[in-house]
């Protein structure tokens, strides 16, 4: 571990060093390699691919001697993904304590696709079916990859401040659904053997990178709505605005949240602008039903879960819309939900979701992270924790905020979309 007398220095000697990949003395600040050689090698590594982001190792790196120390670096076993993001996550924890008011943390899962000869090298995300064999039956097949589940801190005004957790992972065997009932009921396993666990281990490790669990709130989409995340959140002392997914139980038990909320008259209009799928836009007209409700947790989870009181929140658009699918949004979240300007506020919050699927554009199409032609797990995830960092340089600036910046320099600057304006 480094003392506080070292960070201190490297800190310094960063503030010192010229404009020119200042951005990645700051990322790489408070990285903590075992050899300092070891986070020399990544600083030019990732100097070498901010130079040409998209490009191979070989052709970023330039010659055959720095491209033999990348592939040495990614060999090697006393690197990890861990140890090459702590920089940028105390990047993060500084770029968040710079702002006020409320940080979004926005959650959401991705796939890297890789096509491999050797698929327990890398390992498996998915089976799935490409057409049919000359009798008719389907053709399965086994995808390669890598799953990853990011969290991305962002203001109430949607400015990127950067990554605060992140968990890869591939899976070893599938089971099928029809299989797995025959044997055990997957609502009695444990959340921990469950993949559903990303969800509550990303929510308590950005809380604790961020320090501030009151200014947190974490928003996420229909497959967050775990009934474990409202414990964990409320365990956490941090709060949460997600997309409900599951029709739960409410008030005494004898009828669900739908239907407390079909009983809540309408509490207000809102008007926002919408984008289809191919940029055209259009005005939307939503009714906007909210309210306060006790949601009980699953029947063989009574006897050691809570029953908290959270606030539901129903959107739902007026009439068909021609080229895009219907508003029909149902959140729900531990935050005060009383009247229309705080209903749009989480709507608005909640549109910023979209944020991190644009992040993950940005780490596929702009750092072109599935064409690698590394072979093995390891070595992947080592130069996707790498990418990711990339990505967040590249994707900072979009909203007006500068790699390495103070966000504080770009308060009076509003992002190039909107929060107002939902993509459906």
């Amino acid at each position: 571990m480094m003392s506080k007398h070292v960070r201190a220095r490297r800190r310094q000697s960063v503030a010192d060093a010229p404009s020119k990949g200042d951005w990645v003395g700051r990322e790489l600040a408070d990285c903590e390699f075992k050899d300092e050689r070891l986070g020399m090698r990544f600083r030019s590594l990732l100097e070498q691919f901010a130079e040409s982001p998209g490009e191979s190792i070989p052709l970023a790196c330039q010659d055959w001697a720095k491209t033999k120390a990348a592939y040495r670096f990614l060999d090697n076993d006393r690197v990890n993904e861990a140890e090459i993001l702590a920089g940028h996550f105390q990047a993060t924890r500084d770029q968040t304590a710079a702002t006020a008011g409320p940080i979004l943390v926005l959650h959401d899962t991705t796939e890297f696709c890789y096509q491999r000869e050797d698929i327990e090298a890398v390992g498996k995300i998915r089976i799935g079916v490409a057409g049919a064999d000359y009798k008719g039956h389907p053709r399965h097949y086994t995808a390669c990859g890598i799953l990853m589940h990011s969290s991305l801190a962002v203001t109430t005004e949607g400015l990127p401040l950067g990554l605060t957790a992140i968990k890869f992972w591939s899976r070893e065997k599938f089971y099928g659904a029809n299989a797995l009932t025959k044997h055990i009921n997957p609502r009695r396993v444990p959340i921990e053997e469950k993949e559903s666990i990303r969800w509550l281990d990303n929510l308590r490790q950005s809380t604790r990178l961020l320090g501030s669990a009151d200014r947190c709130v974490h928003v996420g989409d229909r497959e967050s709505d775990i009934y474990e995340l409202f414990c964990t959140a409320n365990d956490a002392g941090t709060h949460f605005l997600l997309r409900a997914c599951v029709d739960r139980l409410a008030g005494d038990g004898s009828h669900t949240i739908a239907a407390e909320i079909a009983e809540t008259h309408c509490r207000g209009l809102h008007r926002l602008e919408v984008l289809d799928r191919h940029g055209a836009a259009s005005e939307a007209v939503l009714e906007l039903k909210f309210r306060r409700v006790r949601v009980l947790p699953p029947i063989d989870k009574r006897s050691h879960l809570p029953a908290p009181e959270l606030s539901v929140l129903h959107a739902t658009e007026r009439g068909k819309p021609r080229g895009r699918d219907r508003i029909d949004w149902k959140l729900l979240t531990d935050l005060s939900v009383t009247s229309r300007a705080e209903a749009i506020e989480k709507l608005r919050w909640y549109a910023l979701r979209w944020k991190i699927e644009t992040f993950h554009k940005v780490l596929k199409s702009g750092c072109r992270a599935e064409q690698s032609k590394l072979r093995t797990v390891e070595r992947l995830v080592k130069l996707l924790a790498t990418f990711c960092i990339l990505s967040c340089s590249i994707f900072r600036p979009l909203y007006g905020l500068a790699a390495g910046d103070s966000p504080l320099h770009a308060t009076n600057m509003r992002p190039s979309n909107s929060s107002a304006v939902v993509t459906v």
